[in-house]
């Protein structure tokens, strides 16, 4: 046998396929977090012990206890595989990116995108840009560009700067502002910035109007659309018809989700419901073509996912999921259509 491939806490690779072998690794885990915080351990103890009874937690208690308990379930996932360090490299990867969606939030949504249309009167995009480049000592980068950002705000409250530097603060944050507010908020602005995800807003949805890039023609009496191409996608074979996307366009996602399991509105995973009606009961909302907006069929825990893998917890994120969904292996990275219409912004 290679020794290279035992597993940790006297564990092997068979137990991952027998009930019996599922069940070592559980206790292991159980007593791993006992030994790091044995008031959680009771708590998933007792919650497992009252799962179908009366005292069984609710949904908000359990998805607090799920999301505790998710950092110690990737420091075990790591040690029992060997693969810590790695795990480690990518909670830093995840972590290093936070000023992105930090700016993109409180920055970009919710200062730039809202300034009055003549406050970029006069504005000229590329000498902004020239004068950005020139505090970041490299071309345009939207990460350093949020570092900036953030540091530029942190200058302008400290009270103990010297005057000086808080007023070289507030000018480049003006700057900052009106560049943002074009970028994203102006064709030529997204045109230039279209790699990028800190000026990618979300549109709303007009469900009469889905291919908005598509051009009408009327060839001999016979109407057809067009699709501009640059949206055309060609499908081979079987593959997808788009690679996906990267660690830095997956948070832009997740960070975009506002987490409402907390106040129990994952509509993505519940469903959307309108106001009870006059028997008591609250009927599904419906979407503009009539059909019930009831959320994930399998109710995964869509927003506990999300939040999870903004905090780079990227093995516990992954069990949130198959806790409902044990066959996410085979389902890849796309959702269906009912959490995504279910979703509470509508967007």
């Amino acid at each position: 046998m290679d020794r290279s491939l035992a597993l940790a806490h006297g564990l092997r690779f068979e137990d991952l396929y027998s009930r019996e072998g599922l069940q070592r690794i559980d206790a292991a885990f159980v007593d791993t977090l006992r030994d790091a915080d044995a008031a959680l351990a009771q708590r998933l103890t007792d919650a497992r012990a009252n799962a179908s009874g009366e005292a069984a937690p609710g949904a908000r208690d359990e998805a607090a206890l799920l999301i505790e308990i998710g950092p110690h379930l990737d420091a075990f996932v790591g040690r029992l595989f060997g693969i810590g360090d790695a795990l480690s490299t990518l909670r830093d990867a995840h972590h290093a990116l936070d000023p992105l969606y930090e700016v993109k939030l409180k920055f970009v949504r919710r200062e730039a995108t809202r300034l009055a249309p003549e406050a970029l009167a006069g504005f000229d995009p590329d000498a902004a840009l020239r004068e950005i480049e020139t505090w970041l000592g490299t071309p345009f980068d939207e990460l350093a560009f949020s570092r900036a950002v953030l540091e530029a705000q942190r200058t302008e409250a400290d009270e103990a700067a010297p005057a000086e530097r808080r007023d070289a603060a507030r000018a480049r944050l003006a700057t900052a502002l009106r560049y943002s507010a074009w970028a994203a908020g102006t064709d030529a602005g997204r045109h230039r910035h279209a790699g990028d995800v800190l000026f990618r807003l979300p549109d709303k949805v007009d469900p009469l109007h889905l291919l908005g890039h598509a051009a009408e023609h009327d060839d001999d009496g016979v109407r057809t659309f067009t699709i501009a191409p640059g949206h055309l996608r060609r499908r081979e074979g079987f593959a997808l018809t788009d690679a996906g996307t990267d660690l830095r366009g997956a948070l832009d996602q997740a960070n975009y989700c506002i987490w409402c399991h907390k106040q129990g509105k994952d509509s993505c995973s519940k469903g959307l419901k309108d106001k009870p009606g006059p028997s008591g009961a609250a009927p599904w909302k419906r979407s503009p073509f009539g059909v019930n907006l009831a959320g994930c069929p399998l109710e995964e825990r869509i927003s506990e996912f999300h939040l999870l893998k903004t905090q780079g917890h990227a093995v516990a994120a992954l069990a949130m999921i198959t806790i409902d969904n044990p066959m996410l292996a085979a389902t890849g990275h796309r959702i269906c259509n009912d959490c995504m219409k279910a979703c509470i912004y509508q967007k």
